[in-house]
């Protein structure tokens, strides 16, 4: 288990923990939540040593792994599936025992190399490293593609991925759902709810906790409170105690009160000095309670929209897509949907689909590749963008942006105007000349928030609004949304936001932009059905490569031509001959790759006769029953088995890539 006893912990001037002490039990799921500030992240890096406490003791049993998700950048030209596959450390020791072992020919060292693989699962370890990365929205090319083609959000995809990766008895998740689309939210909820070790989870997403936690931290004026329950059951605990605690406030207050009445009206009457005197001792003595003080809440709405034009928006057969060096790519294509006064619509689909891409197109950022928008008079539209930077900048600070804004929204506004709206947002003192780029994700999401507020828009276009947004705002943001008077479009994988907010949902998906007919609950049950539909075939696809011989059996599913479908047995003539003509094609084909596919075939019996060989070997290694002459010779062998097959592999591959070139020729 995990235990702090008593500790204090200070960064620079501010105390973090103030003899804090609490208890964690293996197996445990916990939610650590706390105002941002409070000093969650320095907890984390006091588990893992990175920080050290000033006072108390730290105590994690010593074998226990730790993972977490490094918050620093990949910049690595290594492929994604390798930088998460590095994740797994026992299997990296595994390797590079081998490796020593292959360079000092040392059999016995090979042989407990290749027992050290099995227990870390080498042979299915790359399958389970790139399950990893489709159930976190990459797609199937993507899990080989270089670390540095991509994105910065998708970078830390991957470091949550290699995370994950860790065989950890500790994972300690600082806001994994940043970065993450509702298919992919969904996703991961799963799989923490299937892991069996200690988890310890920060994060302002309140059903994500709900789901997944049965403890509650909270870290509040320094110290720590343990509450049995998830958010939901926190909250209302939390609720009881502070009632409790002012309760019992007033009370001592009241006692205070009365004993400080007595020693001033007695404490100078010899007659009574004796009585007041002990209560003067009684009042040294009490233990004082501190009165309840609730953090102040953050609440802002949006202003009344000068006009709301009904319909706001229509699109006739609308293509949205971007370009590139002039080349045109569409994601979705065809849409035909209106956009009515007071509509609240929460857009769906899977990552990738191209929500934010719709959004942009809405927003102005991109032009319709095709068809036409059509926009209602006096339309004006406020864009949270899921990247803020991409509406702010990074040299200039809030009141700058401001100040900008008024002159295009409002030209009469004064100064002192513009600071005391940012006042509302907590820009304060000299906060609103601080560059943007020095802010904090929280600050940037409350500066798009009021420059969005001050347009005064009658159309909402927000793009996961939530990324930096701790619980308070965000539930500051629902209140201001539900009381807003236009039309909100809304993408985010914060379900508590999209249900109290959103009233109807478009799914896009497979190109295409249609209504979704149910609520947030059929959603998530599509999104689990899809995923479970993936796993199944990825699964019986790797069952097929096992019996066709490892990755030749792989490649040759994804890359063997699929077979013609048999013609209608009633075909017209000109049908019959355009058949026999393909039938020759297919034959000519057929006898130009006929070498290759036999030396194909000769490999894949080469290949399933090595793996029966592999398979053998461990059986006698793990039996125990080998001399230690023959555990060397085996492993010696284990290592030429690895050659053979990579070998056998690569000239496979090498084949496979022939034929698809005759067929893609003819």
């Amino acid at each position: 288990m995990i235990t702090l006893r008593n500790i204090t912990l200070r960064r620079g001037a501010k105390i973090v923990l103030d003899d804090a002490s609490v208890t964690l039990q293996p197996g445990e799921k916990i939610g650590l939540v706390g105002r941002n500030g409070a000093g969650k992240s320095s907890l984390f890096a006091l588990l893992t040593d990175r920080l050290q406490s000033d006072k108390g003791e730290v105590d994690i049993p010593r074998q226990w792994a730790v993972g977490e998700v490094a918050q620093n950048m990949p910049e690595t030209a290594e492929s994604a599936t390798d930088f998460v596959l590095a994740g797994d450390v026992r299997l990296m020791a595994a390797r590079k025992a081998l490796e020593d072992a292959e360079v000092l020919e040392d059999g016995h060292a090979m042989a407990d190399a290749h027992a050290l693989l099995m227990d870390a699962g080498a042979f299915d370890a790359k399958p389970r490293a790139q399950a990893l990365l489709m159930g976190l929205g990459f797609k199937g090319e993507q899990v080989e593609a270089p670390v540095n083609s991509f994105s910065g959000g998708w970078r830390m995809r991957l470091q949550l991925a290699r995370a994950l990766m860790c065989p950890a008895e500790l994972m300690l998740l600082d806001e994994p759902t940043n970065h993450l689309d509702l298919d992919a939210l969904v996703w991961l909820e799963a799989w923490l709810q299937r892991y069996d070790g200690t988890l310890i989870i920060i994060s302002h997403d309140r059903e994500f906790l709900d789901a997944i936690t049965k403890v509650t931290l909270h870290l509040d004026e320094a110290k720590l409170h343990r509450y049995g329950g998830n958010y939901t059951a926190f909250e209302a605990m939390r609720a009881e105690r502070m009632e409790q605690q002012q309760a019992a406030f007033g009370k001592q207050q009241e006692r205070i009160a009365h004993l400080q009445k007595f020693i001033d009206r007695f404490k100078a009457k010899a007659s009574k000095a004796k009585q007041a005197q002990s209560r003067v001792k009684a009042l040294e003595r009490m233990e004082k309670l501190a009165p309840v003080l609730a953090s102040a809440d953050f609440n802002f709405e949006f202003r009344e929209p000068l006009n709301l034009p009904n319909p706001m928006l229509m699109f006739d057969e609308v293509a949205c897509g971007y370009e590139v060096d002039g080349v045109e790519n569409i994601i979705v294509r065809g849409i035909n949907r209106s956009v009515l006064a007071g509509q609240r619509i929460g857009i769906l689909g899977a990552n990738g689909q191209g929500k934010s891409t719709v959004v942009k197109t809405v927003a102005r950022m991109h032009r319709a590749l095709g068809g036409k928008i059509t926009e209602g008079k006096g339309l004006t539209i406020g864009y949270f963008a899921q990247q803020e930077m991409d509406v702010l900048r990074p040299d200039e600070g809030p009141l700058s942006h401001m100040v900008r804004l008024a002159k295009e929204c409002s030209p009469n506004a004064r100064e002192q105007e513009l600071r005391d709206f940012l006042g509302q947002f907590r820009f304060v003192g000299d906060m609103v000349n601080q560059q943007v780029g020095s802010l904090s994700g929280g600050e940037k999401a409350r500066l798009v928030l009021a420059m969005l507020v001050w347009q005064r828009p009658n159309l909402l276009l927000l793009d996961e609004p939530t990324n930096h947004l701790d619980l308070n705002t965000r539930e500051a943001l629902s209140m201001a949304l539900n009381e807003f008077e236009g039309t909100v479009m809304l993408v985010s994988h914060d379900r508590a936001l999209l249900r109290e907010v959103c009233d109807e949902f478009w799914l896009v998906s497979k190109g295409e932009v249609a209504p979704f007919d149910g609520d947030l609950d059929d959603y998530q049950r599509w999104l689990l059905d899809q995923s479970k539909e993936a796993a199944k075939a990825a699964k019986d696809a790797a069952k097929q490569a096992a019996k066709n011989g490892g990755k030749a059996g792989a490649a040759m599913a994804s890359t063997t031509p699929a077979p013609v479908a048999a013609a209608a047995p009633a075909a017209k003539p000109a049908v019959r001959e355009d058949r026999k003509l393909s039938g020759q094609a297919r034959q000519k084909l057929a006898e130009q790759t006929k070498p290759l596919r036999r030396e194909m075939e000769g490999i894949d019996a080469k290949l399933n006769k090595l793996a029966d060989e592999r398979s053998n070997i461990e059986a006698e290694l793990a039996s125990g029953k080998a001399s230690p002459t023959q555990i060397a010779d085996l492993g010696k062998r284990l290592k030429g088995i690895h050659d053979e097959l990579e070998a056998a592999e690569l000239r496979w591959l090498e084949l496979s890539a022939e034929v698809d070139a005759i067929y893609a020729a003819g």
